[in-house]
């Protein structure tokens, strides 16, 4: 499949100044939630950031600015930024779905913080992902690319739960036995992986660009022509 059209500079540059404003304060509410919590929790950034949901937003926000600042700068996302922020767009989606709908108002963190991680930041991501067309479509056969990032952290955090003791989650304790932390791994990656395919399905889509599409992309009659650019085809890349 083609890449969705180029859009005007202006666009462009509209969408990297939002996504670097939203990753710069979802990196300030981390930071200020860091410093906060020092005093209830030590200041250890292992266990801050061995929640998955303040692991994932840090990575996301990064990305983000890493985006917005590339944008500004006049260069295009390359498909291996794509294919790492399809996977943390599925991971933001299981952590607003997760806890808006299994453990809402847990933890110790401020009511607009826990907002702002788990409703506000997901949703601009997926709408982000959904409605801006600078991405193009990642092919089915990679959707496995989501699973490393979580496999990676579980092995983590299991690894502490035995050896110090210390786990974010209370579903993830030792004590709980091999078929019960098993059994919620399973249920989670399951989650992880429909999310994924919903990111994968709107990859598909060109989104706002098809209405803002560069004219010097397109031809007398109407359809979308390849834009010249130097960066080679997602799927040549991904295969």
């Amino acid at each position: 499949m083609p890449r969705s059209p180029d859009m005007p500079r202006v666009a462009v540059a509209a969408v990297s100044v939002v996504r670097t404003t939203l990753g710069v304060c979802v990196l300030a509410v981390l930071g200020y939630t860091y410093v906060v919590g020092v005093s209830i929790d030590g200041a250890n950034p292992f266990n801050y950031f061995g929640y998955f949901t303040n692991l994932t937003c840090l990575l996301t926000a990064l990305l983000a600015v890493a985006l917005g600042a590339g944008g500004l700068a006049g260069r295009r996302p390359t498909p291996a930024m794509d294919a790492t922020r399809a996977a943390l767009v599925a991971s933001m989606l299981v952590v607003g779905v997760i806890y808006n709908t299994l453990i809402p108002g847990t933890g110790t963190a401020p009511p607009w913080v826990s907002t702002v991680l788990h409703v506000v930041f997901p949703a601009a991501v997926l709408v982000d992902w959904a409605f801006v067309g600078d991405r193009g479509p990642l092919p089915w056969r990679r959707l496995w690319l989501v699973l490393p990032y979580p496999l990676l952290w579980l092995t983590v955090v299991l690894i502490r739960g035995v050896t110090d003791g210390w786990v974010p989650y209370g579903f993830l304790l030792p004590s709980h036995g091999l078929g019960w932390i098993l059994g919620h791994v399973a249920a989670l990656l399951a989650a992880l992986l429909a999310a994924a395919a919903l990111v994968w399905a709107l990859s598909r889509c060109g989104g706002i660009s098809c209405f803002l599409a560069d004219p010097r992309t397109l031809d007398p009659e109407g359809d979308t022509a390849e834009p010249v650019s130097t960066v080679p085809d997602h799927q040549d890349l991904l295969k």
